[in-house]
């Protein structure tokens, strides 16, 4: 299966393009800062679900897997900073969330496959 076919990657690359245009309207300092580690950890997240499909034993691809689930989490802590920061309000971040939560819903998934391809 090609990584385009992948749900995770599919909703990654939504979440994507969700995230950017809300930060697109954080104060203009904020462009080396915080909106700056967002954009890096959402763009990781798709990223390297395509990396990881990219590589030839399962135990690879998993670390993948697992760095784009890091960058989700990270994602998550970026996203609530804002919100505190008030970048974002309650709505933006409950959208944004629950597109995150299903996407992370989706790489365990995908982590779950890879482990049982793994013989032990």
């Amino acid at each position: 299966m090609n990584y385009t076919d992948l749900e995770a990657w599919k909703e990654a690359r939504i979440l994507v393009k969700q995230v950017c245009s809300h930060i697109a309207s954080f104060p203009k300092e904020e462009i080396y800062g915080l909106q700056s580690q967002i954009k890096r950890s959402v763009i990781s997240i798709p990223s390297n679900i395509a990396e990881g499909c990219g590589r030839s034993h399962p135990k690879d691809s998993m670390r993948f897997f697992f760095i784009a689930r890091g960058s989700a989490y990270e994602l998550e802590t970026q996203l609530y900073l804002s919100f505190d920061l008030n970048f974002l309000d309650d709505i933006i971040l409950k959208q944004l969330l629950d597109k995150l939560i299903r996407v992370r819903m989706l790489l365990a998934g995908l982590i779950n496959h890879q482990k049982s391809k793994i013989k032990d």
